[in-house]
């Protein structure tokens, strides 16, 4: 199943990102935030924001999987990274942007003061339309 992503004609079309997405009929998948957690629930990557970011996109990819759904699914996500350096934002952005490739579902990437593990720097949330409920794509 491949997610309608909608280009609003009259808004300005160089954003990296399409401006909506459409549910087909049936359910949506709401992630929590995947965070840069491994399975012994430390961080992975220190203070390296790029590597922070690759983990939290392999567990959004995780639990996704785990609901019916994949990358290409995503109608949304939510990119929060705690800095107030626009460099780290760009930075995970980057990181996200190249897993998710063509399918540049619409996305809020915001800089934040905290997360919520000690020495977090990323997290990420999606919606997603689920291919089977409960069961992996």
């Amino acid at each position: 199943m491949a997610v309608p992503l909608v280009r609003a004609d009259r808004l300005y079309g160089g954003v990296p990102y399409a401006y909506a997405s459409v549910a087909p009929p049936g359910s949506l998948v709401f992630t929590a935030g995947a965070c840069p957690l491994d399975e012994n629930g430390l961080i992975v990557g220190g203070a390296d924001v790029r590597l922070q970011a690759r983990q939290a996109v392999a567990n959004l990819a995780e639990a996704l999987a785990a609901a019916g759904a994949g990358l290409g699914d995503v109608l949304k996500t939510t990119v929060y990274v705690a800095s107030g350096d626009r460099g780290d934002l760009v930075a995970a952005w980057e990181v996200v942007r190249a897993v998710f490739g063509d399918h540049d579902a619409p996305s809020t990437l915001l800089g934040v003061a905290v997360l919520g593990y000690p020495g977090q720097l990323v997290e990420i949330e999606a919606v997603a339309a689920a291919v089977s409920p409960g069961s992996p794509p």
